[in-house]
C-alpha cells in the first residue's frame, strides 16, 4: 500500500531540502532523491559565493534577501568581489555599477592604481573595475545540512536511490511511482529536480517548461607563489572567467555554458585549457599544476528566471527550479517565496510574480 504524504519534494540538493526544512510543521514530508546521497550534482559541485550582482537584476532581489539568514546562521565568510573591465568596456563597467548601485547593492569604482593593489601582476590591458565589497564565500556543505537536519529533524522522510519513474494525478492527491518499486500519494508534488525539472514534469504529465541544462567548469589550481588569502572573486565584465583563492588554491572557471542533457557532468579539457588561458590574460602568476578538475549543470528556465509557483495547468504539481548558477546564494529567500505560497499566504520581503510558471502558459 503507498505511503501517504501531504507534500513530496523531488530531489533533494539545496532547492528540496531548504523546502522541506520549511515545509515539516505543516504536513508530512517526503524528501525523494534519486542519487544516493543529497547534493551530488549542483550543489556539491558549487563555486560558493554570495554576491548580489550574480545572476543579473531580476535575481538580485532573493541574494540580497537571503543575506541575513546566511549572515545570521554562520555560512557567509567575507571575500569581495572584483570586476574588471579593457579600456573598450568601461561603458559597460559603468553601467553595471550604475545598476547596482540604484538596487541598493554597495559597488565602488577602482581605477588601475587601486586594481593593481589588490591583484599584484595584473596584466596592462585591465583599465578599471568595480569592487562589490559585500560578496562573501558560502559554506555551502554546511548550509545543505543545516536544512537537511532541520527536515529529518521535523519528520520528513529522506529517500534516497528513489528516481521518479512516473506520477498521476488523482483527485485530489498524486500517485507517485519510483524506480525501486516504491509507491507514494501525496496532496502536492514539489519540483526541486534541478537539471531534471523538465523530465519530472514529462513524468507527472504536466507540460515542460524548457528548463535547459548548461555545463560550468571550475579547475582547482596550485599556484607559486599561492593566491593571497584575502584576494576578493574575480570576475570579467565580459563574463569569460571567474576565480578566487580556496584554501591555499585558486577555483578557476572559464564561465562556460554548454548546453547538456540531465547527466552526471563531467569536465572537458577543452574548457580546463580554455579557463587557463583566460587566466593567463588577466595576472602573470606562475601555475605549478592542475590538482582537480569538475564540472557541474547549471539549469535555465528561457527567460534565465527560477520558476517558483503551482503549474497553472495542473493541480497540485509546484515548481521550485531554474536556479542557474545562483540557487545556492538565493536558497533562503527563494524557500520562502514557496512556502508561502505552498501554504497559501500573502507575499512577504520578495514579491514571488516575476518567478510564476504562469508566464510560460
Amino acid at each position: 500500500m503507498a505511503e501517504q504524504f501531504d507534500f513530496a519534494v523531488i530531489g533533494a540538493g539545496i532547492a528540496g531540502a531548504s523546502l522541506a526544512a520549511g515545509l515539516v510543521a505543516h504536513g508530512r514530508v517526503a524528501l525523494v532523491e534519486a542519487e544516493a546521497q543529497p547534493g551530488y550534482h549542483s550543489t556539491g559541485r558549487s563555486a560558493a559565493f554570495w554576491t548580489e550582482s550574480y545572476g543579473g537584476p531580476g535575481v538580485q532581489p532573493l541574494t540580497t534577501a537571503s543575506g541575513p539568514f546566511l549572515h545570521k546562521h554562520g555560512f557567509l565568510t567575507e571575500r569581495g568581489a572584483l570586476t574588471l573591465a579593457r579600456t573598450s568596456e568601461l561603458a559597460e563597467l559603468d553601467n553595471f555599477i550604475a545598476t547596482y548601485r540604484a538596487l541598493g547593492v554597495r559597488v565602488e569604482r577602482l581605477d588601475r592604481a587601486a586594481l593593481e593593489r589588490r591583484l599584484p601582476g595584473l596584466h596592462g590591458e585591465w583599465a578599471a573595475g568595480a569592487l562589490e565589497p559585500d560578496c562573501c564565500d558560502i559554506d555551502v556543505a554546511g548550509l545543505h545540512q543545516h536544512w537537511l537536519g532541520e527536515a529529518r529533524r521535523g519528520g520528513a522522510e529522506l529517500l534516497c536511490h528513489a528516481r521518479l519513474t512516473g506520477a498521476v494525478r488523482d483527485g485530489d492527491h498524486w500517485r507517485i511511482t519510483l524506480a525501486d518499486g516504491r509507491e507514494l500519494c501525496a496532496a502536492v508534488l514539489v519540483n526541486a529536480a534541478g537539471a531534471w525539472a523538465d523530465e519530472v514534469a514529462e513524468r507527472a504529465g504536466v507540460p515542460c517548461i524548457g528548463i535547459q541544462p548548461y555545463r560550468r567548469t571550475v579547475a582547482q589550481l596550485r599556484l607559486d607563489p599561492p593566491p593571497p588569502a584575502d584576494l576578493p572573486l574575480v570576475l570579467g565584465i565580459d563574463e569569460l572567467f571567474y576565480f578566487k583563492p580556496e584554501a591555499g588554491k585558486l577555483w578557476l572557471s572559464p564561465h562556460d555554458e554548454t548546453p547538456s542533457p540531465p547527466c552526471d557532468a563531467a569536465p572537458e579539457e577543452l574548457d580546463v585549457a580554455l579557463a587557463i588561458d583566460r587566466f593567463e590574460h588577466v595576472v602573470d602568476w606562475r601555475i605549478q599544476r592542475i590538482e582537480h578538475k569538475w564540472a557541474g549543470l547549471r539549469s535555465f528556465a528561457p527567460d534565465r528566471l527560477p520558476v517558483y509557483g503551482f503549474d497553472p495547468a495542473v493541480d497540485g504539481f509546484f515548481w521550485f527550479a531554474g536556479q542557474g548558477g545562483f540557487g545556492i546564494q538565493t536558497a533562503p529567500a527563494a524557500a520562502e517565496v514557496a512556502l508561502r505560497q505552498l501554504l497559501g499566504q500573502a507575499a512577504g520581503t520578495v514579491d514571488p510574480a516575476p518567478y510564476t510558471p504562469a508566464r510560460f502558459r
